[in-house]
């Protein structure tokens, strides 16, 4: 059971010290402000992917929110060369964690007030 925390936080560490080498790296070759807007793209990619496919559908998700990416970057006149797609695949896998946080915590704050409303509203009818 040690090891596999140990291995969880070390293989997160890990991730994320990928992701700030890239994202460095992003910054460095491209400059910030296009740094900071495919890392923005990225997080809105992936997040309305989850919110149109809900919870699962991996693959399927990973295509969608990809398609969203390029699609949001095109806007803003940004396209990704080759070897940029691979460090921005990286950024978007390291992110899972943070986009799953995000959209579970928000579902479970959503059924905690609708578990919680009725109550409320019949200590108010008293």
């Amino acid at each position: 059971m040690l090891e596999t925390l140990i291995s969880k936080y070390l293989l997160n560490a890990l991730l994320l010290s990928l992701v700030s080498i890239f994202y460095s790296f992003l910054k460095n070759k491209l400059g910030e402000d296009r740094a900071t807007t495919i890392k923005e793209a990225i997080l809105s990619a992936m997040l309305w992917a989850e919110e149109e496919l809900g919870i699962g559908n991996g693959n399927q998700k990973w295509e969608i929110a990809w398609k969203k990416l390029i699609e949001i970057l095109a806007d803003k006149n940004i396209r990704l060369k080759k070897s940029e797609e691979r460090a921005v695949k990286t950024m978007m896998k390291a992110n899972v964690g943070r986009i799953n946080k995000q959209t579970y915590d928000i579902l479970s704050k959503r059924k905690l007030l609708k578990n919680k409303g009725p109550s409320q509203q019949s200590l108010l009818t008293k």
